[in-house]
């Protein structure tokens, strides 16, 4: 014999999870504004990060900039859809999250403080974000 269950979310669930998703919304906003300015950092003025000519890996830093520049629109943009408690937004904002610890890990040479703090920042979205359980 088949038995179903339901599961009856508390009040106090629903709103752990609401305040989990405002939590990555604005840590994911704020990094995205980090992330731009550091792209406008990069694009209009190279000499603001260190020279490291040893480091495996070598970028121009103003196209570094524009990467830069365009995660943290996107991540800005995608808070946006967070405050709506959008399911895409939640799967975009794991991703795009993803992608900027990626790019800061790159740029860790050039910047390193802002870069480590930058990567603790998306990896506490990635958490909130995924800490959550889908809505119905």
């Amino acid at each position: 014999m088949a038995t179903t269950t339901t599961h009856r979310h508390s009040g106090t669930a629903e709103a752990t999870a609401g305040g989990l998703t405002a939590f990555a919304a604005v840590l994911l906003f704020i990094a995205g504004v980090l992330d731009l300015f550091r792209g406008i950092m990069a694009i209009a003025n190279d000499d603001v990060f260190v020279n490291t000519p040893n480091y495996v890996f070598k970028f121009d830093l103003t196209s570094w900039g524009w990467i830069q520049l365009v995660l943290g629109v996107i991540a800005m943009c995608v808070s946006a859809g967070l405050f709506t408690r959008a399911t895409w937004a939640r799967v975009v904002g794991v991703g795009i999250a993803g992608l900027a610890i990626i790019a800061n890990f790159l740029s860790i040479p050039y910047y390193p403080v802002w870069s480590l703090t930058l990567i603790a920042m998306y990896a506490f979205v990635i958490w909130g974000l995924c800490v959550v359980r889908r809505e119905r």
